[in-house]
């Protein structure tokens, strides 16, 4: 089990540094530096917040914690979503790879939720 942790642990690493990667080529202009602001709180906020949830005091604590880690890659999802319409980036087909990342990550955490709370009944 530690192993899975640490996996996703990493995993949120790896997806916090793609972000901030997106966030460094965006325009430096009044939406670039919005959509840049907004996309970095969210996009890096998921690792530390999964840190918060594993030092949960209880199972209450963490089914608690754990929808926070879930929140914030569907805010990114729309962020990137909207960088990529507009088009923001010169090549805004490399979002993709994010946003594939973005799904898996948000599908990781339902389930996670839904262990969590079958668990704690």
């Amino acid at each position: 089990m530690n192993q899975t942790k640490y996996d996703l642990e990493n995993r949120l690493l790896e997806y916090s540094v793609k972000i901030i990667k997106i966030v460094d080529q965006l325009p430096n202009a009044r939406v670039g530096n919005h959509i840049g602001g907004q996309l970095v709180r969210s996009g890096t906020s998921p690792y530390p917040n999964h840190g918060e949830a594993q030092a949960a005091e209880s199972p209450k604590d963490f089914v608690h914690k754990l929808p926070i880690s879930l929140k914030e890659p569907r805010e990114t999802q729309r962020w990137l979503k909207l960088i990529q319409r507009v088009p923001l980036l010169k090549q805004p087909e490399k979002i993709d790879i994010v946003l594939k990342e973005t799904e898996e990550l948000i599908k990781i955490f339902v389930a996670s939720i839904r262990t969590a709370e079958k668990k704690k009944k």
